[in-house]
């Protein structure tokens, strides 16, 4: 497969648009920020595309003539693609996990909550790069779509709660950012859960984000029960069931593998 530009491929981007808060805030995101890559099997009529952000990879097609070799750079990543792609993906990766996942909007209001005292919420800028890097490798997955803690502070696409000494205890972004839907993610600090900081987090945002005319997604593992409490404590509801497949490192062919490149 080969780098392409997405305006190469407007047909294929106007049928991701029928498919909703599930893909669409990916494609559109690497189209928009430039942070990712849209790869296909060719320029013309391409028959296969993906595109890859964050770990995270959409694959659409069909898998007719694709290689191993060349599904290789997304090695360790989270693909979502069809049942058609399973016997390819097998062979590509040493290890296939199929991830259930769920897609929710926001539908209602969210609950009321109150803030501990000396904690305010308030939207990020540059300046805040500082205290995202403070959270650590634990919060690392959450700035990776904006290319790290300074590019998701200077996004404007972040809120946080934070104490009286500026450290961030609770903080919500858009992950994906699209033209229609925005995808929610958030993170609380070990020692600041269970005090509805992060539920303060995505109000704000989710309330920015209608301000913009979108619509708040969220996106979680089937079994992860708190990202699910907590999205539906924001207002959010489900609209979609769906599986992704974590894929291992790329299968050794003739004494070589190429590593991942994305």
């Amino acid at each position: 497969m080969i780098n392409i530009a997405p305006s190469q491929l407007p047909a294929f981007a106007s049928r991701l648009a029928e498919e909703g808060p599930c893909a669409v805030p990916l494609a559109e995101h690497v189209l928009l920020t430039g942070i990712g890559r849209w790869r296909a099997d060719r320029i013309v009529l391409p028959r296969t595309v993906g595109v890859s952000c964050a770990g995270h990879v959409l694959l659409r097609g069909v898998p007719d003539g694709l290689t191993p070799e060349e599904l290789a750079p997304w090695a360790g990543s989270y693909i979502d693609a069809s049942a058609r792609f399973l016997p390819l993906l097998c062979t590509a990766f040493d290890r296939l996990t199929p991830w259930e996942r769920m897609v929710w909007t926001q539908q209602a209001e969210p609950q009321r909550y109150s803030l501990p005292r000396g904690v305010t919420v308030r939207r990020l800028g540059p300046a805040d790069a500082h205290a995202l890097t403070a959270l650590g490798p634990d919060a690392a997955w959450l700035t990776a779509s904006w290319g790290g803690p300074r590019g998701l502070a200077a996004s404007g696409h972040c809120w946080a709660a934070l104490s009286r000494a500026g450290r961030v205890l609770a903080v919500a972004c858009t992950y994906f950012r699209g033209t229609r839907y925005e995808e929610v993610a958030a993170f609380t600090t070990p020692d600041h859960r269970r005090h509805r900081l992060a539920l303060a987090c995505v109000a704000a945002l989710s309330a920015d984000i209608a301000s913009r005319g979108h619509t708040p997604s969220w996106n979680c593992s089937v079994h992860h029960r708190a990202s699910r409490l907590l999205a539906w404590t924001a207002g959010f509801r489900l609209v979609r069931e769906y599986v992704h497949y974590a894929v291992g490192d790329p299968v050794a062919r003739g004494g070589h593998a190429e590593g991942r490149a994305a």
